[in-house]
């Protein structure tokens, strides 16, 4: 095999990554279900997000599922997000920004960046339809 032939393009760097950050999103999003501290929605949309960039059987594959395809699909629709989806995802945020504004990060500009980034995502989620109880 000559040396020319194993050079990856960053396309196919690209592809690889997106697959690896989607597989580990739907990895823990599945965890979600089980644990209740974890989002499952957000990480479930974020591997649907990452498939669909890099690899339409996969993406396919997610949104068809019997187990995973509804919270997806229930996004897409606008129908929203489950109140516990919620819940969780602002608790888990609010937690981990706070920890590492208070504990990890010495640079009060970057607190203040954390924080600015904390809330949007708080308010991204908060803005989004529940979907009703029924669903």
């Amino acid at each position: 095999m000559k040396p020319s032939q194993l050079v990856l393009t960053m396309q196919q760097i690209k592809k690889i990554l997106l697959i690896l950050a989607g597989s580990i999103s739907l990895g823990v999003g599945i965890l979600g279900i089980i644990l209740p501290l974890l989002p499952t929605t957000p990480l479930l949309l974020l591997a649907a997000a990452c498939y669909v960039r890099s690899s339409e059987k996969l993406y396919h594959w997610l949104i068809t599922n019997k187990y995973f395809g509804s919270y997806i699909q229930n996004y897409r629709d606008g129908k929203g997000i489950p109140l516990k989806a919620k819940v969780m995802g602002v608790s888990v945020l609010c937690l981990a920004m706070s920890y590492t504004i208070l504990f990890i990060v010495p640079f009060p500009v970057v607190k203040i960046l954390l924080a600015a980034v904390g809330a949007y995502f708080t308010w991204f989620i908060l803005k989004q339809k529940t979907l009703p109880k029924e669903q």
